[in-house]
């Protein structure tokens, strides 16, 4: 899509693990909701939640959009964030997640749905190593473009480098990179990852050559096995912690 020579900052505020408060190009924009308090969720593994939301679905206003990597573990939609769901008007998701949820508009990978000036394109996730799949289930990311906008990727949970490689070359100016990048692992694949680590983070980072790296789903549950410490670490030892922004739960601020 094309640019003007000047683009405007987006403001993100990190609600806690994967959710993400976007304003972008007129657009109230949520990833993965969950505001839920701190609790466990058993399941084919029990997920520990250990810190509750930094703000409410009340404090962030009226919700134009949810982009929902998938719906099927808690630590991406929790109770709270089910329930919000049917309130916003606009649910993207993968066609699986649409046939367990009604409110959800399910795409393809690579298939685009425009709001407003806004064009959102699913791009491909791998929630684990190669084969995944069948036991964690299909996951989406997102490119959101508009005219005079940062272009801006949210990974979801996405393990792979090469599924990050295929998107940059489809969409070669990425300006903006949310990674979900907390090592999320529950020993279903060993000791493969089920999101980004710290190394393949910055490995995602080379590959989005210039974008600034935005890390969330990093704290707040029991599984993720890296800390954000080791995060900024990795990147401030290969010399590109300058792209790198933390961002501190309950605080808005512009990016880039």
């Amino acid at each position: 899509m094309p640019k003007t020579e000047v683009m405007t900052a987006l403001t993100a505020l990190l609600v806690g693990g994967p959710t993400l408060h976007l304003a972008y190009a007129g657009l109230s924009i949520l990833t993965d909701p969950t505001f839920d308090e701190p609790g466990e969720y058993p399941g084919g593994a029990t997920l520990y939640k250990l810190t509750g939301p930094a703000v409410s679905p009340e404090d962030l206003g009226s919700i134009d959009v949810v982009l929902l990597s998938h719906d099927q573990h808690a630590d991406n939609l929790d109770d709270a964030g089910r329930e919000l769901l049917p309130s916003v008007p606009v649910v993207l998701g993968t066609p699986e997640s649409a046939g367990r949820i009604p409110s959800i508009t399910g795409l393809d990978p690579w298939q685009e749905h425009r709001i407003g000036d806004v064009v959102i394109t699913a791009v491909p996730a791998l929630h684990g190593p190669e084969g995944a799949e069948e036991l964690s289930g299909t996951v989406t990311g997102f490119v959101l473009e508009a005219e005079g906008e940062p272009t801006v990727y949210v990974s979801g949970d996405n393990a792979s480098v090469d599924r990050v490689r295929g998107i940059a070359e489809r969409f070669p100016h990425i300006d903006i990179a949310v990674l979900f990048a907390g090592a999320a692992n529950v020993g279903r694949f060993g000791d493969s990852d089920l999101t980004l680590n710290a190394r393949t983070a910055l490995e995602a980072a080379e590959v989005l050559d210039g974008a600034v790296i935005v890390p969330v789903h990093t704290e707040g549950w029991f599984h993720f096995s890296e800390t954000r410490e080791r995060l900024a670490g990795m990147f401030a030892h290969a010399g590109q912690d300058h792209r790198l922004r933390m961002l501190t739960p309950g605080e808005r601020v512009a990016i880039p």
